[in-house]
């Protein structure tokens, strides 16, 4: 079993109040949710306006597959427009079963 986690750092410009930058992240972690069947959440900053921080989490019996999923997850947060993509972090952990 493998599993992939990410991080994403969305810099929101432009964004006045707390209610709007949480309307965009609950947009996106609802797309994410919906569009690739992933854990998804705000895990840091989430008290900043300008800034939010995305975490989730890819399970599978297959690496390639797993590394995939992370491409392609990372990718459609950078494609949405609304903000700009910053630092990006992940990781796939190898489970071995008995």
């Amino acid at each position: 079993m493998f599993t992939g986690t990410a991080t994403v750092c969305m810099h929101l410009h432009g964004i006045g109040t707390l209610k709007d930058k949480r309307k965009i992240v609950k947009s996106v972690i609802g797309r994410l949710k919906s569009k690739f069947n992933v854990s998804a959440a705000e895990i840091d900053r989430l008290d900043n306006k300008k800034v939010a921080i995305i975490g989730f989490a890819v399970v599978s019996n297959d690496h390639t597959f797993t590394a995939s999923q992370l491409d392609t997850i990372i990718s459609f947060i950078h494609n949405d427009g609304r903000f700009f993509l910053g630092d990006v972090k992940r990781e796939i952990v190898s489970f071995e079963g008995d």
